[in-house]
């Protein structure tokens, strides 16, 4: 009986970096009756291979296995009288050379703490750096195990913390093992399985008897790691990303799904790099979080081209010079930016860019552009999306109490990031359940909706409001021009809402919707009620000429 309980005996890994809670965690599992637990099996051969300095160096050599086979196959895999055996392993120890099995056998976890918690309480035996705390390698452990179809469960030290009995419910059950209530609480004190290395590093953990809640305010963080900081910071973030859930002061909603899901990985270039999309941020110190000081274009590709890029550069720059930029990147920087970013995501079609220019980074926070002395920052956001409105049945709109921005306050020329005057009018569009909203100029005329210019036909002609209150689309422009092409009257004048609501058809025009019909406004059914012949022609003139033009993206099949 005693060898088939050997056989059967699970392993369940806990790797981490140190400093984590790890040892705090290996005394609530052992509280099991069906466990035992080893601390550390391969900190011998760490040592023996790396040449790292401990004070207690040469006593731990001498006393533990330091061949790595031999504590993998014989300690770690070797026979048991319990049900399961809980390994804590540091990430870092998992040096090259160790058995395959090691990875592959048993049950594995990721316990991981933000590195600014961690270098605050690490020197105290060795020196911080980047390699002793092995968030590199969690990462390469984490990966590895994936890559055999074994996501690991990652759990964060802060909700053992904050919430032990939930977080470690959820551990056991995503270890496939029974939760016991005795892991919750420990006796003070030394234990006959600790390391040789207790008396260095568990003096906190042997006066402590449960997981207690982290101080409410941190300490003081030891400036001398910054750099140590910044360079651990984003694999934890990576690891964070997959932990079952999280504490943090404000908690997070659950993860929403996207509208297209294919854009879930996605790369979008920020100021001069491309990064994945949870890595693509901008510094708290630049002008678009700090006053929406930037300027953007919306731009789609249509078979391996670019619509109208070169007139959407125009505009860009024309809005970057009204605002008083310094230091814009030249045209063709920008261009290449753009190519570089389609390329790296495989978008030749289908593909709506979101092309931004914020005034750049700041030295310290503040208002005034005298503080922007690092340049401009470029962002290119490049995503899967098909037009946003049903331009097949048509969209319904009502009519916002928020007037457009006059001239007199700022210029809706200057194509800029300062959206709130749009970003009203779209809350009572959608309080309405409308797909947007029109906005009226300060005189009661129809200015365009929160996101796109507006057109209607009467009697076989076709009216638009002069671009006086509205921004001068470049889609705009482009169906101008088509309905003129198609000898249809165009007329562009001030217009009331009442022309609108008795209009024999009206439609929409902007990059991220291109032709959108509107069957109704304020509740009055347009025409009737049905996309009409004038916009019907004029959609399927706007397809061919989308497909024909276009600034072509080159690729590296171009020689």
């Amino acid at each position: 009986m005693a060898d088939s309980k050997q056989e059967v005996i699970e392993i369940i890994h806990s790797w981490s970096a140190p400093r984590s809670l790890s040892t705090s965690l290996m005394y609530s599992f052992s509280q099991r009756d069906d466990i035992e637990v080893l601390d550390e099996p391969l900190y011998g051969t760490f040592l023996r291979i790396t040449d790292a300095e401990r004070p207690y160096r040469e006593d731990l050599l001498s006393k533990m296995e330091c061949d790595g086979n031999k504590v993998v196959n014989d300690i770690i895999y070797g026979p048991g009288k319990k049900k399961y055996r809980y390994c804590k392993h540091i990430a870092k120890q998992r040096v090259p050379g160790l058995p395959n099995d090691l990875l592959q056998r048993g049950k594995h976890f990721i316990l991981i703490q933000n590195p600014l918690n961690i270098l605050s309480s690490f020197e105290k035996v060795v020196p911080p750096s980047f390699l002793e705390l092995g968030l590199g390698e969690l990462v390469s452990i984490y990966s590895e195990l994936c890559a055999q179809g074994k996501p690991p469960p990652v759990i964060d030290a802060a909700d053992l913390q904050e919430n032990p009995e939930d977080t470690l419910r959820g551990l056991c059950q995503d270890l496939d093992i029974p939760f016991q209530d005795a892991m919750l609480r420990w006796e003070a004190g030394p234990k006959p399985f600790d390391g040789m290395w207790a008396p260095w590093w568990y003096k906190s953990v042997h006066n402590s008897t449960h997981f207690a809640p982290r101080r409410k305010y941190p300490r003081p963080f030891p400036f001398s790691f910054y750099d140590v900081l910044e360079q651990s910071l984003p694999f934890y973030n990576l690891l964070k990303r997959n932990v079952r859930q999280t504490s943090s002061l404000l908690k997070p909603l659950p993860v929403p799904d996207l509208p297209v899901p294919e854009n879930a990985k996605l790369l979008a270039w920020v100021g001069d790099e491309i990064l994945p999309r949870e890595s693509a941020k901008v510094s708290v110190f630049d002008s678009v979080v700090q006053g929406g000081d930037a300027v953007w274009e919306g731009l789609r590709v249509y078979n391996g081209k670019i619509f109208k890029l070169e007139e959407h550069l125009d505009r860009m720059f024309d809005s970057a010079k009204a605002l008083a930029f310094i230091n814009v990147p030249t045209r063709d920087e920008i261009k290449e930016a753009i190519f570089r970013t389609l390329n790296a995501n495989g978008m030749f079609d289908n593909t709506h860019i979101r092309l931004t220019l914020t005034r750049g980074k700041k030295v310290t926070s503040g208002m005034s552009p005298a503080f922007n002395r690092y340049g401009c920052t470029l962002i290119v956001l490049a995503e899967w999306k098909p037009p946003v409105y049903d331009n097949e049945s048509g969209i319904e709109l009502v009519t916002a109490t928020t007037r457009r921005n006059s001239p007199n306050n700022l210029d809706s020329k200057i194509h800029h990031n300062n959206l709130l005057n749009n970003i009203l009018a779209k809350v009572e569009g959608n309080n309405a359940n409308a797909d947007d909203a029109i906005m009226l100029d300060k005189d009661g005329y129809v200015s365009e909706t929160n996101a796109t210019n507006i057109f209607l036909v009467k009697k076989g002609r076709v009216l638009t409001p002069h671009a006086d209150y509205c921004l001068p689309g470049i889609t705009r422009a482009t169906v101008m021009e088509l309905v003129e092409k198609e000898n249809f009257v165009l007329v562009e004048r001030r217009i009331s809402l009442s022309e609108f609501h008795t209009a024999d058809e009206v439609w929409t025009t902007g990059t991220m919707g291109e032709l959108s019909p509107v069957v109704k406004i304020d509740g009055r059914v347009i025409g009737d009620g049905k996309v009409g012949p004038v916009t019907r022609r004029l959609q399927n003139a706007y397809k061919v000429l989308t497909e024909n033009a276009g600034v072509p993206i080159p690729t590296n099949s171009e020689k």
